[in-house]
């Protein structure tokens, strides 16, 4: 069982910056691929970010590379999504999710077994 709790969100202006915290519980939290959703008002969630649970390899949604960054933690039991040069398209309530994997990331929604609350981010022109 893995228990996952957001922070980190808020108001901030076109061009600024974030950093999203996912705070993990359970003791099997390393063995975990992670990843970080979206969804804004009238659409359905999207991939973000998926980082391995060995921290070797990583993936970003085209819409953000360049400009978010994902990373983690296990001594601390934490990822966190470094969101640089936000864009008002970037507001959305933001997941973290867990997923059991072989080994790797994955980026399917399915594939996730624990979700988070939400953490709202929302960028003003």
């Amino acid at each position: 069982q893995v228990q996952l709790v957001e922070s980190g969100g808020g108001l901030v202006q076109a061009g600024g910056s974030l950093r999203l915290s996912c705070a993990a519980s359970g003791r099997t939290f390393s063995s975990y691929a992670m990843g970080w959703f979206r969804q804004a008002p009238g659409k359905e969630r999207e991939f973000v970010a998926a980082i391995s649970w060995r921290i070797t390899s990583t993936a970003h949604a085209n819409s953000v590379k360049g400009r978010f960054t994902i990373s983690r933690d296990n001594a601390k039991n934490m990822v966190y999504l470094q969101m640089n040069s936000l864009k008002p398209e970037d507001t959305a309530v933001y997941y973290c999710a867990a997923a059991r994997t072989s080994g790797g990331y994955t980026l399917g929604q399915g594939n996730y077994d624990y979700w988070g609350q939400g953490t709202q981010v929302t960028v003003s022109t």
